[in-house]
């Protein structure tokens, strides 16, 4: 099957959305299937405001329907809820075609939590369920968020778990050269990822902090003792995951989080807050510290062995993962139900 992804998330971005998207692509080759994506390399962009890393579309509904026409998909998935998103969503429905939908990100709570105002987040999830409504499949990565998106009116929902590379990812020797312990966190640095409730807890040895973003200047300014090392990028990232004591997550609001699965791929434990995701990934797997005190979580976290946290990680693998996701499309344009 030839699928076409429609994704406002896409390179130079680094974040999970992205890279799901590209490992999906990889496998899909080894499985059968060609995956094409509908991006914003496609078109011409502007910066979000806020976020000038994130370039959004600027295309109408013509430019879309004639790339969607040229590259004559036999599915269509949805990716995200951006233009490109919009784009493709609306081509499917005047076209009568049947698609698929994913949903990435938690955008009421991540919006709620930027603008503090009252009722945001009712009407972004409402928002949410009429774009998702016609999708014969709505794609959730974790059981937790399959559930809470039926919880909120959203049917169709399947799921389509996660993968890592455990190659790349993978206990390693390897050493930042900082007083130890190391407690590494990395993500994109924006208000969301609840930063501050790791860079302000008092820990021995050293907090670390891979990632950039809008909020990188302020948390540098804040946070002196912390050690940013900025975006990094396929190698050394994984080494810097290695030469890690403790991975620390502190975000409350994320649908998944590929880092979680990156950190314990590379032998390193995770200490979080019991929030969705980290209790989706971990659960009571043992490779994890959950705790409202996300600081006796850290502290709890060095106690964890390290071989355990790699052989729940490398179980988890891209192909599965893509497997899942090519039976939920077919099954949808085939009209068969898939569990």
């Amino acid at each position: 099957m030839k699928i076409l992804i429609a994704t406002d998330a896409w390179h130079p971005q680094v974040n999970g959305v992205v890279r799901t998207l590209g490992q999906t692509a990889h496998e899909a080759v080894a499985l059968g299937s060609t995956v094409e994506f509908l991006s914003p390399d496609s078109f011409c962009t502007a910066p979000l405001p806020g976020y000038p890393e994130i370039r959004l579309s600027l295309t109408g509904p013509g430019g879309i329907a004639r790339r969607i026409d040229e590259l004559a998909p036999q599915a269509i998935h949805v990716a995200t809820e951006g233009p490109i998103g919009y784009g493709a969503r609306n081509y499917c429905l005047r076209r009568g075609l049947t698609f698929t939908t994913s949903l990435h990100t938690r955008f009421p709570d991540y919006l709620a939590h930027r603008l503090s105002v009252s009722g945001t987040a009712t009407l972004v999830w409402a928002l949410l369920r009429k774009f998702h409504a016609p999708s014969a499949a709505i794609l959730a990565a974790t059981p937790g968020l399959k559930t809470e998106l039926e919880s909120r009116g959203f049917s169709n929902v399947r799921l389509w778990p996660r993968g890592v590379e455990a190659t790349l990812f993978r206990p390693r020797a390897s050493d930042l050269g900082l007083p130890r312990p190391v407690f590494l966190t990395v993500g994109r640095l924006a208000a969301e990822k609840n930063l501050p409730a790791f860079l302000s807890l008092d820990l021995p040895g050293t907090k670390v902090v891979v990632g950039d973003g809008p909020s990188r200047a302020e948390l540098e300014r804040r946070f002196p003792d912390a050690v940013f090392l900025g975006a990094q990028h396929v190698e050394r990232l994984a080494e810097t995951y290695a030469a890690a004591d403790v991975f620390v997550f502190p975000s409350l609001t994320d649908t998944y989080g590929l880092v979680l699965l990156e950190a314990l791929a590379s032998g390193v434990p995770v200490a979080a807050f019991p929030a969705a995701a980290p209790r989706d990934v971990i659960g009571g797997a043992g490779v994890g510290a959950l705790d409202d005190d996300l600081r006796q979580a850290c502290l709890d976290a060095l106690r964890i062995d390290r071989a355990a946290c790699r052989e729940f990680a490398s179980k988890l693998t891209w192909r599965a993962s893509t497997q899942a996701f090519l039976t939920h499309v077919e099954a949808a344009n085939t009209g068969r139900a898939a569990a």
